[in-house]
């Protein structure tokens, strides 16, 4: 069953993030477990978004969390924030295009 992580967060930074996204792809190119990534940003609250990370399984989103990469990318991202970032866990139940 697909398993998906969801991020809230607020940032006055988004290019600034954006890059970090990036740059953590890069450096976890071949060990990272992401099948999907989807960035939103809210119409109404100009510095709110959410990150949907897709995995195949609960377990690969537990070991990508494992990775360094994963510990470095998370001590940055906080310092890109105003406040803390929401995680939220969810198996998925449908999936139709």
């Amino acid at each position: 069953m697909s398993f998906v992580q969801i991020l809230e967060f607020d940032t006055k930074r988004a290019g600034e993030v954006e890059s970090l996204m990036n740059e953590w792809r890069t450096q976890a190119k071949g060990k990272h477990y992401v099948k999907r990534e989807v960035v939103a940003k809210h119409r109404d609250r100009s510095d709110h978004y959410v990150a949907i990370v897709e995995f195949s399984s609960y377990e690969e989103a537990q070991n990508n969390s494992k990775l360094p990469e994963t510990d470095r990318f998370n001590a940055h991202m906080a310092k890109l924030c105003e406040g803390p970032i929401e995680f939220a866990n969810y198996d998925v139940i449908r999936d139709k295009s």
